[in-house]
């Protein structure tokens, strides 16, 4: 992800600028990138790391450490936060030599069902992403990917529970990658029901019944039909005016028509969203 997002800067311009010193505003002095309430949390300091590094800004590593120092090896940590962790350290320690890397694995492995998979396709994409963060094999992959296919909805997406009648974009583009990472066969309709997701004026719907896009289902609708190879050019120009709307001078990116705050997860999933229209050529 963080690769096509560097591609960002070629559809900001001189808006770069307005997007680095955004990124930086939410940085807090103890470190951490804030949440919308303003406090600092693990989820907004990974945004906040990569939207810098995503515009070739230098993050600010030597401000971040001391936060990231502050959770030790990750015990009490929620799922999600566990799995931020891991992808913090990876941000600011290449080569992993600070970073509690087995404590970080150990326990996100204790998250497994009883299966050996997980409980979600976004679960099962983040653990994903900790382990490649960690530098760890991923075990026991077959489990992960039997409890991906349990979540097949009965219109061909996926949804976070198993029986469901329509697909969630998220989590069918979560389901796409896994499929593909692991190199599993990838039903050739799974492409068409995401374009199928794509309103007319541009954007992705989060569900088939959802009335207006959001920029989440965009960038990661976006990214899953690229890692299938589906041509995005027709939908290019449409989507590329989707996410103008929802950019301000202040420098981020909003979520959706009705959003009314800025943060740097939803500046990052701009970036992304910029950077595949990008790939798919000129507009």
């Amino acid at each position: 992800m963080l690769q096509v997002a560097r591609l960002a800067p070629q559809q900001l311009g001189e808006s770069r600028d307005l997007v680095a010193a955004f990124v930086r505003s939410q940085l807090n002095a103890d470190g951490g990138f804030q949440d919308r309430s303003g406090a600092s949390d693990l989820y907004y300091t990974v945004f906040g790391l990569e939207c810098l590094t995503a515009i070739q800004e230098p993050p600010p590593l030597e401000a971040v450490l001391p936060f990231l120092r502050s959770f030790g090896d990750g015990e009490g940590l929620d799922f999600v936060h566990l799995c931020c962790l891991a992808r913090c350290w990876a941000n600011i320690d290449k080569d992993l030599a600070h970073a509690p890397v087995a404590a970080i694995r150990s326990r996100v492995d204790a998250h497994r069902s009883a299966g050996g998979g997980f409980d979600s396709a976004y679960r099962a994409f983040l653990a994903l992403a900790a382990y490649q963060d960690l530098r760890t094999e991923v075990p026991n992959p077959n489990a992960i990917l039997d409890s991906i296919r349990a979540l097949r909805a009965f219109d061909g997406g996926y949804s976070n529970r198993s029986g469901e009648t329509h697909g969630i974009t998220t989590v069918t583009a979560a389901a796409a990658m896994l499929f593909k990472t692991f190199a599993e066969p990838i039903d050739p309709h799974l492409k068409m029901w995401l374009l199928d997701r794509c309103h007319a004026n541009g954007g992705f719907l989060a569900t088939p019944s959802t009335p207006i896009p959001d920029l989440l289902s965009t960038a990661t609708a976006l990214h899953a039909l690229t890692a299938l190879h589906a041509p995005i050019s027709g939908i290019q120009e449409a989507c590329l005016d989707f996410v103008d709307s929802l950019w301000t001078n202040r420098g981020g990116f909003y979520g959706s028509w009705l959003d009314d705050d800025l943060d740097c997860e939803y500046t990052y999933y701009g970036l992304l969203a910029l950077g595949h229209l990008t790939v798919a050529g000129p507009a």
